[in-house]
């Protein structure tokens, strides 16, 4: 029952702050940050003990999915160099320095201090997208950041277990070497068949609960089908959810609409339990350290924020200047500008993953607590110091407005009004009186419209989906007539 109250509380205040984040423009998990860790300072916060697999598959998982589902694979290709610096080459690094850190400043043995690095390497653009889908900010920016997000994940994640096994000496070097090989193109394969089994799968349970259940039901599944065979789960339902993506024009604009805003409200959950939960372990964390133990761990907390913050900068900064001659030599036209990499080496808050994987650590793990510690130490340094100032950033840089959003977002509506005029014009001399069907009938048309549009690569993921979003409301709205709930058959 504590339990139930310190979630319910923590939802209730989780309400309460996303308004105020909405109107100040703070980073919601900046808020439910301070939220979690106020719930978890409540008298009858309980004390709990999750399992270490559920927490990774309960929690990434669908939040995972939820992101690359929306993310073009044209943005990996295009974007590949960028993402193959951030998402592997950066959280290498980041790991390798805060293992260092980990090994000099508190004595961590080596595994445990690359597991540390591994929790806190990875960034999480969710704390960020808000401001980053302004058109004060460049896509192109945006677009990578979102990417790195998804793929760094992986990379952590893989560096994670590995550490965890060889703490525990479940495997040999050859034989983690071996599996690591096989983890990433498994991962992917894996993830591509589960796709399109679920694009196939879903238009038969149109209509009903059934769909939504099979949707959690494949997550769930391909994470831990993946995490048996040793592949890489995270890349596994990356790879599910772009492909199960490319069959999104089988599902009916009802269905789209009730998973667009089931997932959406799945996600928001898990992000306000993951902050509760590390803020719980916190709490008996702190009340376990004597006053010298608690003042040590601190400070090593706050170096370890300081080298991650550190970190990233020098990084983001070092590509942003080396790679402009090899963008000209591939005639990939400008680099990234010094601005714009001022503001992805900002771009650094911590969020779900981390949580996650801290909160994942088994139990005997060697200085779990101050791992713990250090970890909920860097998402809250992170998503405070930078999440509170990156919008005064944003304004400090005064970048030139990216209308290309809204300059295909126009072409797409005139495109489709074209459509429309055409539809009616032919319908003029015919006798049809059911205004519904000549709705339904024109939504058609634009539909191919706007898929010729994005085949033909004249508009991007993004504005692809939000014309789709209004082509599914003017179809609901002109079937008005049939009820807007799913079955439960």
């Amino acid at each position: 029952m504590a339990l139930f109250e310190s979630i319910l509380t923590l939802l209730l205040l989780a309400i309460l702050l996303l308004q105020v984040s909405r109107r100040l423009g703070i980073p919601y998990p900046t808020m439910l940050a301070a939220a979690g860790l106020c719930v978890a300072a409540l008298p009858w916060a309980p004390a709990i003990a999750l399992d270490p697999h559920l927490v990774l598959v309960l929690f990434i998982a669908p939040a995972i999915l939820d992101a690359a589902y929306d993310f073009p694979v044209r943005a990996i290709k295009r974007y590949w160099i960028a993402l193959f610096a951030l998402a592997f080459v950066a959280v290498i690094a980041t790991t390798a320095a805060v293992a260092w850190v980990g090994v000099a400043f508190a004595g961590l043995p080596l595994a445990a201090a690359v597991a540390l690095g591994a929790i806190v390497s990875p960034p999480d653009a969710a704390a960020a997208v808000a401001m980053l889908n302004r058109p004060s900010v460049p896509r192109a920016t945006a677009t990578v950041l979102k990417g790195e997000s998804l793929l760094n994940d992986a990379t952590a994640l893989m560096i994670f277990g590995v550490s965890v096994r060889i703490v525990y000496a479940d495997a040999s070097t050859g034989h983690v070497l071996t599996q690591l090989a096989l983890a990433v193109p498994g991962g992917i394969v894996l993830g591509i068949v589960f796709g399109r089994v679920a694009g196939w799968v879903v238009p038969y349970l149109a209509g009903t609960l059934g769909s939504i259940l099979f949707q959690f039901a494949a997550t769930f599944s391909v994470w831990l089908i993946a995490d048996r065979l040793g592949l890489s789960a995270i890349l596994a339902v990356v790879a599910t959810a772009m492909t199960a993506a490319q069959y999104t024009g089988s599902a009916s604009a009802r269905d789209r609409l009730h998973t667009n805003s089931i997932w959406s409200v799945v996600v928001f959950m898990l992000n306000v339990l993951a902050f509760l939960f590390v803020g719980l372990q916190a709490r008996a964390i702190v009340r376990g350290f004597d006053p010298t133990q608690l003042r040590h761990a601190i400070a090593f907390s706050f170096i370890v924020l300081g080298v991650v913050i550190l970190v990233r900068i020098v990084l983001v900064m070092a590509y942003n200047r080396a790679i402009q001659p090899v963008y000209r030599r591939l005639g990939y036209g400008p680099g990234p500008t010094i601005k714009q990499g001022i503001l992805a080496s900002w771009c650094g808050m911590r969020g779900m993953v981390t949580l996650a994987a801290a909160i994942a650590l088994p139990d005997d793990f060697p200085q779990r607590g101050l791992i713990v510690l250090a970890s909920l130490t860097v998402v809250l340094g992170t998503l405070v110091i930078q999440g509170l100032t990156l919008e005064p950033l944003v304004r400090l840089l005064r970048f030139p407005q990216d209308t290309s959003q809204r300059d295909e977002l126009e072409l797409a509506r005139a495109a489709l009004a074209e459509v429309s005029a055409r539809a009616h014009a032919e319908r003029a001399g015919a006798d049809v009186h059911d205004d519904a069907a000549l709705r339904l009938a024109v939504v058609s048309r634009q539909r191919a419209a706007l898929a010729d549009l994005h085949r033909e690569n004249r508009i991007e993921e993004d504005v692809f989906r939000t014309i789709e979003q209004e082509l599914d409301l003017e179809e609901v709205a002109a079937t008005r007539d049939r009820p807007f709930n799913l079955v439960d058959a």
